[in-house]
């Protein structure tokens, strides 16, 4: 993938309608919401966001649950017969080892998840992962049969310095590089949202989705059509409607707001909608 320049990013200042190398919607790409809850939650979440999503989910759009790693088999014994589907926070690259505190993706589809989220920008930021630690444990997912969902996004500081759409292309271009990167699905985090309660807006986020397509459209444009690219910061029942109305964004990774399983319904439903 080509270097990005410095510059005026043109693609964050049109309209959504206007946005470069916006590629039309395939009828493949699959819509979903994931309930990110991060190091929170107890037994007791995990019976009440069980007992409320458990009826609401439709074919039409996957519902994933995230918890923290011990409290997987308990979300997987309390969903199963349900179609609530349920994710990783985090896996290893390797299939196996000494690795102290790892889990590997074989692990994780043993236990019955259809998904891992790599690349969080907290694991970035607090563990120093790195955009090839990102791709490799991507590749590790999908040797297992797991779907990872692969977390891209700027921080506030390089937004404001206009490196958006460098950051973006940069984190991209190791993703392309592995061969079974047509499989996953991409979550474009904005750092400067995540957990501050001041979401992308539509517009911007609708410009950063047009621009990940057209990045990995250079490598495969069927693919780029087929990719579900997912919002992630500060989504919450209130913008999800107007976040999923946008063309190229097919879901969202949610945060804080899936600590409330009545919240992260009325987030399900608005995407049920859209």
């Amino acid at each position: 993938m080509a270097e990005m320049k410095k510059g005026p990013l043109s693609a964050f200042t049109r309209s959504p309608n206007k946005a470069a190398n916006v590629l039309p919607v395939q009828p493949a790409r699959q819509r979903l919401v994931i309930g990110n809850w991060k190091m929170h939650g107890d037994l007791d979440l995990c019976l009440e966001t069980v007992s409320v999503l458990a009826d609401v989910v439709v074919p039409q759009v996957a519902l994933v649950l995230c918890p923290p790693a011990p409290y997987l088999g308990e979300i997987r014994r309390l969903a199963q017969g349900t179609r609530l589907a349920m994710s990783a926070q985090n896996v290893a690259e390797l299939s196996g080892g000494e690795r102290t505190g790892e889990w590997s993706a074989r692990m994780l589809a043993e236990i019955g998840c259809s998904y891992a989220i790599v690349g969080h920008s907290e694991r970035r930021r607090h563990h120093l992962e790195c955009d090839q630690l990102t791709a490799a444990k991507a590749q590790a997912c999908l040797d297992a049969g797991i779907t990872p969902v692969v977390c891209i996004g700027e921080s506030r500081l390089e937004r404001d310095n206009q490196l958006t759409e460098h950051i973006l292309s940069r984190q991209l271009r190791h993703l392309v590089e592995i061969p079974g990167w047509r499989e996953v699905v991409v979550a474009y985090e904005p750092v400067w949202a995540i957990g501050t309660g001041t979401a992308a807006t539509p517009d911007e986020a609708q410009a950063a989705h047009a621009f990940i397509r057209a990045c990995l459209a250079e490598t495969d444009p069927v693919a780029a059509g087929e990719i579900s690219v997912l919002y992630g910061g500060s989504v919450s029942e209130h913008n999800a409607a107007a976040l999923f109305a946008m063309p190229d964004v097919d879901g969202a990774l949610v945060g804080r707001a899936s600590l409330s399983p009545q919240a992260l319904s009325r987030i399900y439903k608005a995407a049920v909608r859209s």
